[in-house]
């Protein structure tokens, strides 16, 4: 199914999918993003994209939601720039890490808001491949991969989030996306 972002049955449809397990491609706050609820969706999203690795999957959380998904203090100055374009990789309470990010969009913060639980997010392409943005191509590419796709319109200019990781006092810049972050002084 294609739907229009601004389509009022959107959030109930989509967040519908979610619950059951499916993935669903969205428009996100840069490029246009493969969600599914964690942990339910991960092998589903995987098998999409043909991902093989077990490398884990960013995941869009609500700013109050973070202190419940680390042990770290982080520095509120990073805190400053959620929501928006920042993903941070932090320690997550299992002795890992996580990549979390905190959208602005207010179509992903209702979305968060009725799921109640993270969702994985990941760039709309096939593993190897550069992120699509443009609709059509999402659309001739992912529609029989996925029961949802929500049509935002191409994002041509559209840059993914900026990666950072904070898990030690040296903040390392793993991907320098749409947002400039400030190195730690």
């Amino acid at each position: 199914m294609i739907i229009e972002k601004n389509d009022p049955r959107v959030l109930d449809i989509s967040t519908e999918l979610l619950e059951s397990g499916h993935a669903v491609i969205a428009p996100c706050d840069t490029i246009y993003g493969l969600l599914g609820k964690v942990p339910d969706a991960d092998d589903v999203i995987r098998q999409i994209k043909g991902r093989g690795e077990t490398k884990p999957f960013l995941q869009l959380i609500l700013p109050e939601w973070i202190n419940d998904l680390t042990p770290q203090r982080l520095d509120e100055r990073l805190l400053s720039y959620w929501p928006g374009p920042l993903t941070l990789v932090v320690k997550n309470r299992q002795g890992g890490t996580t990549a979390y990010r905190a959208p602005d969009d207010p179509f992903l913060i209702s979305l968060l808001t009725r799921v109640g639980t993270p969702l994985y997010s990941t760039s709309v392409n096939h593993a190897g491949s550069p992120p699509l943005n443009d609709i059509e191509v999402i659309i001739h590419e992912f529609d029989a991969s996925v029961p949802m796709i929500i049509n935002g319109g191409d994002l041509p200019e559209a840059i993914p989030s900026t990666l950072l990781d904070v898990t030690t006092n040296e903040w390392n810049v793993l991907r320098q996306g749409a947002l400039r972050v400030p190195l730690r002084e």
